[in-house]
């Protein structure tokens, strides 16, 4: 079945145009909503220099400009109302994951619904819609157009019917899925936050640099990135909410160290503000 023929977005952040990034590639009509403007033109952008460093490297079968013919962005939720797919790529919030759901189910009611999630309860973010069965969770890992993992979360009114169709989706992405349960944090967030968190206290305690602990996991583990160069592209802040999340869900193993609330209120957020627990260029 491949992917689905039109699909929606909704925020063209660095998520969301990694999203739609990715169903372009796969040939999929592929529609942002943003708020503003000027945030859409920003979402085009992003998107379209994204495309750029994929042909440049030669993992983009076709020609940028034959590929953006497909593209397009708007500031309306209403103009997605033909699409089989709405992906959310909003922050972590519950009531704004709600909301702009809720206007996309008004919107396009025969259209599948999906929360980008990495930590939020699926079930809760659906309790608000009139057909919850409807969502699924995707979440999907940055870089997304060059991450192989998609995690399939099943809420608790998430059909089999629409587990199986995300995961025929996912592998029309040319990516791997995971299906978990919808459980605080899922699988995947929930270990790389909790090696995360343990990565800043070493670096809290002096145990050693970031970039040797870091080197620790990537040639020690074989992982491919170590955990504080992944906060850092992630954003602090972000791995911040999480953390107080799963906090409060699963106990103070994942209280958030102090280092970094201190680099947060120093502004230090990643790689998106040029500093983090490294320097970026």
């Amino acid at each position: 079945m491949g992917v689905p023929h039109r699909v929606g977005v909704i925020g063209g952040g660095r998520m969301g145009a990694g999203i739609a990034h990715a169903f372009l590639s796969s040939g999929a009509h592929v529609t942002i909503s943003e708020a503003t403007d000027h945030a859409a033109r920003a979402a085009r952008e992003r998107v379209s220099a994204s495309l750029r460093r994929a042909q440049e490297r030669g993992t983009l079968r076709d020609s940028v400009d034959h590929v953006t013919t497909r593209f397009r962005t708007v500031t309306t939720i209403e103009a997605l109302s033909q699409c089989e797919l709405i992906v959310e790529a909003v922050p972590e919030t519950v009531a704004l994951k709600q909301e702009v759901l809720a206007a996309a189910e008004a919107v396009a009611p025969t259209g599948v619904l999906a929360t980008n999630t990495s930590s939020l309860s699926v079930s809760l973010i659906a309790s608000a819609l009139r057909r919850p069965h409807n969502l699924v969770g995707l979440h999907f890992f940055n870089p997304v157009p060059a991450s192989e993992l998609v995690e399939i979360v099943v809420g608790s009114t998430t059909p089999d019917s629409l587990v199986n169709l995300a995961v025929t989706w996912v592998a029309g992405l040319g990516k791997t899925s995971i299906v978990v349960k919808d459980l605080p944090g899922f699988a995947s967030s929930r270990l790389g936050v909790a090696l995360a968190l343990e990565a800043m206290r070493m670096v809290e305690q002096n145990v050693a640099s970031a970039a040797d602990i870091d080197t620790a996991m990537t040639l020690g583990y074989r992982h491919p990135m170590g955990p504080l160069r992944t906060t850092d592209i992630v954003g602090l802040d972000v791995r911040l909410a999480i953390a107080e999340h799963l906090t409060l869900e699963l106990g103070p193993r994942f209280a958030p160290p102090e280092i970094l609330r201190a680099k947060i209120a120093a502004g230090e957020l990643g790689r998106k503000t040029g500093k983090g627990f490294f320097e970026w260029k």
